[in-house]
């Protein structure tokens, strides 16, 4: 199913509509969050940020691995930032958009934006070119992550930022509408998570505009899906920001390469 879903459009609350789809569903898709020039001086920063990077070889951020990776000419990009919000100056200013605020209504009072938890504010960058090694991710759920650390499985969202307008064959996100409220055996077997990329008949593609600003739970199951189109057309980026609630739990140069964060070797 591409795209099939309502839309919605975000305001200084959420409304009962809102709040009933996302209950039920797991997910919420919500249009022109940000502008196209907004959008474009996004991708400015990542630029910056990249080059800086880059050119200091920096390896992990906060103990997060750097995904580094070729373009279409064969330079040297990076596909995968972890907290790049504390590297720019414009980034960091657009994790405190008080709309965000807004999206913390699907948990509850205490939850918060992980800026500086997790994996922070996440970029990622994707191309389909002979050369690229961050194509596609295989069928995952986030809350995994606490599980493996022995920690209780507190309420987790993500908060995608678009940047790129797609069409279905560009791949992009799948998920499987309703797996949030499904069993922590589920949760953790009923796909091999990131190795399983095949399409599940439950699943829906979520195909947003530039701009566009997407929400779905943590513990729900999905992918990124391979573009079937290749070079500057299979180009995509978007923003990940997780919402959190629990133990606040910062992260910082010190901090250790978790165990789950070895899978990122099976994103190709």
């Amino acid at each position: 199913m591409a795209g099939v879903y309502p839309r919605f459009t975000l305001a200084e609350s959420l409304s009962k509509e809102q709040i009933s789809f996302f209950n039920e569903h797991g997910f919420i898709h919500f249009k022109q969050f940000i502008q196209p020039e907004t959008v474009q001086l996004i991708i400015r920063a990542s630029k910056e940020v990249e080059e800086n990077w880059i050119r200091k070889d920096i390896k992990k951020v906060n103990g997060v691995p750097v995904k580094y990776g070729r373009d279409l000419d064969g330079s040297t990009i990076i596909q995968r930032f972890a907290f790049i919000n504390q590297h720019h100056p414009i980034l960091e200013e657009f994790s405190h958009d008080p709309r965000f605020k807004t999206i913390l209504e699907f948990i509850g009072p205490e939850a918060r934006l992980g800026t500086h938890e997790k994996d922070g504010m996440v970029f990622n960058h994707y191309v389909n070119g002979p050369n690229s090694k961050f194509t596609k991710m295989g069928w995952h759920t986030d809350g995994l992550r606490d599980l493996f650390q022995g920690a209780k499985l507190n309420p987790m969202l993500n908060v995608g930022i678009h940047l790129s307008t797609l069409k279905p064959e560009n791949g992009g996100l799948r998920i499987i509408p309703g797996t949030h409220t499904q069993s922590i055996y589920n949760m953790l077997f009923r796909k091999k998570h990131f190795i399983d990329h095949d399409t599940d008949p439950d699943e829906i593609s979520v195909i947003p505009e530039a701009g566009d600003l997407t929400v779905h739970d943590g513990r729900l199951w999905h992918r990124v899906a391979q573009s079937s189109v290749t070079g500057e057309e299979s180009r995509r980026r978007v923003i990940y920001i997780p919402v959190i609630a629990g133990k606040y739990a910062p992260k910082n140069e010190n901090s250790p390469t978790l165990f789950y964060q070895r899978f990122a070797g099976l994103v190709k």
